[in-house]
């Protein structure tokens, strides 16, 4: 609990004036931050300004910089348009007086319309497979000791996917993936919440999608990874805390990025939201 409790925090934002909020990144050993984080604090940051009769249906949002994880974040908020249907917001996540992140969210009020969806693929449930965190732990014995240290805690979320790959002795495969994912412990109510989390879960492993053909991991030495977009669209309700498949797969790679995408189900079934990322993928010599 104390592991998820760390991530509610981390959401929680120190409002230092109007429009402006602040934000810490935990030190795990990582040398920037992590993308996951600020699209979510990001979102968090824009939610305080939008009445609660309104949920984020979309945001779309550009990684400018690396951030530190050793410095506070301000995000700046500006209220762009509150129509009678639609907000927007625009945020900028600044660091050393320079932005690291831009995040445009739009923002509706519950209408009805007409529905549809993809169906959800048929995979086995989430109790078929174990956690990541057992899983890398399992990988980490035989890795270098410099890694081992990132992968012997047990986080606040919990992932299992379909089909594991050793991160530092990856095989080449198809650019796809399936997962399960959740937080480890139940969350609070409310649906600002929830999408806050799922906006840091989101990020989680999108962009390795775009590894898979290639048999490399971020965790080579000759690999350089970076996420450099990120878009979401919200569907429809959901709760973070109960368990998500988060089915990728990355059409395209070339031009040192990757573009990759995701559709994100409900145990049920329901499409609850999708992504979209590209990533910088460069191989050194």
């Amino acid at each position: 609990m104390a592991s998820l409790q760390k991530l509610i925090d981390l959401l929680d934002l120190e409002e230092i004036e109007q429009n402006h909020y602040l934000a810490t990144s935990p030190n795990e050993g990582w040398q920037r931050v992590y993308g996951g984080q600020v699209i979510g604090q990001a979102l968090v940051a824009a939610s305080r300004t939008i009445d609660e009769t309104r949920q984020a249906h979309s945001l779309h949002g550009y990684f400018l910089r690396p951030g530190d994880t050793e410095v506070p974040i301000l995000y700046k908020v500006d209220r762009i348009r509150d129509g009678q249907s639609f907000s927007t917001r625009s945020v900028v996540a600044i660091q050393k007086g320079k932005p690291i992140f831009t995040l445009s969210i739009s923002f509706q009020i519950d209408e009805q319309g007409p529905a549809h969806q993809l169906e959800m693929p048929q995979v086995p449930p989430p109790e078929h497979f174990i956690d990541d965190d057992i899983l890398h732990a399992q990988q980490a014995e035989n890795w270098p000791e410099e890694y081992q240290t990132a992968f012997n805690g047990v986080s606040a979320i919990q992932v299992r996917q379909i089909d594991p790959l050793d991160l530092l002795n990856p095989k080449a495969s198809a650019p796809n993936q399936m997962c399960w994912m959740k937080t480890r412990e139940s969350l609070p109510d409310g649906l600002r919440l929830h999408q806050c989390v799922l906006a840091y879960l989101s990020d989680w492993s999108l962009l390795d999608t775009a590894t898979r053909p290639h048999a490399i991991s971020f965790l080579q030495d000759n690999v350089q990874m970076a996420s450099l977009d990120h878009a979401m669209w919200f569907h429809r309700p959901f709760r973070a805390d109960e368990w998500l498949l988060y089915v990728q797969d990355s059409p395209f790679g070339g031009g040192a990025r990757g573009y990759n995408r995701g559709l994100i189900f409900d145990r049920s079934g329901t499409l609850v939201a999708s992504a979209t990322q590209e990533g910088l993928l460069r191989l050194h010599k």
